[in-house]
């Protein structure tokens, strides 16, 4: 599992999330399942794990163990599954049923791309391989980076370019691609990469690349979207007081995932009861984001951008 992905805040997220041995847990990035079976290892025999991805290469990775049920799935659709889960083992396990019923103990999600995405050269992920501009998680179906560079009107290049890569010349670098795409394809990263040449900085060459491409993949995969959904449906299947573990690797997810804890949106707008209390169905447990230890960045450079919060649901009573 640790050639497919090394877990990053590996110790630090799980010790926040299990909280109880004979709780019931869903990890909702499964990747190489590194999160989840440290998950396995801190519950009895009680214990269960939820864990999804929508990624096939990631479902391989299979840990046999009865206590584990592997979801293939986009996490935006977390809550529609508890629910279905919990009527299936009504009838097979009403043990494990009403405990899906009364919801779950904690909810971890490990945003971004896995180390496997990035290192596979076919998947498109990444410009240091020339290969097809795929970017797609799930490769059984929607748009790839392709289509996004050959088809999108400009402006919407610009667009995706200046909101999810934070591109700082996002319209010089948009009329690039386009003026590449009228003399012939631009369907490899190679190509792109070539397209893009006379406005990449000297001696930033691979960060700026590195913004154009979590633009690309973000756009392909929905992220944003899914995030925000995500975000939603892990606050419908936790049980009162049940946690939210999640790391984020750059601003947008970060941003989107302290708001929600504020205020139980994606914009962080407060709404206030007659009271004047804060009606967010979450609180923090940690005030800042937990980052990784300098000894952690060294061993694993991808765990550099990663910050860690957490949140708890609130009582209604």
């Amino acid at each position: 599992m640790s050639e497919y992905h090394t877990p990053v805040l590996l110790d630090e997220s799980i010790s926040a999330l299990v909280t109880n041995p004979s709780g019931i847990y869903a990890d909702v990035t499964f990747g190489g399942g590194g999160h989840t079976a440290e998950i396995l290892s801190r519950l009895n025999d009680d214990g269960h794990v939820i864990a999804f991805d929508r990624d096939s290469d990631a479902i391989e990775n299979r840990i046999d163990d009865p206590r584990l049920i592997l979801v293939r799935s986009d996490f935006r659709f977390i809550h529609n599954h508890i629910l279905n889960l919990a009527h299936e083992y009504s009838e097979t396990d009403k043990a494990l049923g009403r405990k899906l019923q009364a919801g779950l103990d904690g909810v971890l999600a490990d945003l971004g791309v896995s180390s496997h995405q990035f290192d596979t050269a076919d998947r498109g992920f990444s410009f240091r391989y020339d290969a097809p501009l795929d970017m797609r998680m799930n490769r059984e179906g929607g748009i790839t980076a392709a289509d996004v560079v050959m088809n999108y009107p400009q402006e919407d290049l610009e667009r995706i370019l200046r909101i999810y890569g934070e591109v700082e010349n996002s319209r010089r670098i948009a009329q690039l691609i386009v003026s590449a795409r009228d003399k012939g394809p631009v369907t490899t990263t190679g190509q792109l990469d070539a397209a893009m040449a006379p406005a990449l900085p000297k001696f930033a060459e691979h960060k700026f690349l590195a913004k154009v491409y979590q633009a690309l993949r973000i756009e392909v995969n929905h992220e944003m979207r899914s995030l925000e959904k995500f975000l939603e449906g892990a606050v419908d299947a936790l049980h009162e007081d049940g946690r939210l573990v999640v790391i984020t690797y750059h601003s947008l997810e970060d941003r989107m995932v302290k708001n929600f804890i504020k205020a139980g949106n994606a914009e962080g707008k407060e709404e206030k009861d007659v009271f004047g209390v804060v009606s967010a169905p979450l609180k923090a447990v940690n005030r800042k984001p937990v980052l990784p230890q300098e000894s952690e960045i060294a061993s694993n450079t991808r765990a550099r951008s990663a910050k860690l919060r957490v949140a708890e649901k609130k009582s209604v009573r």
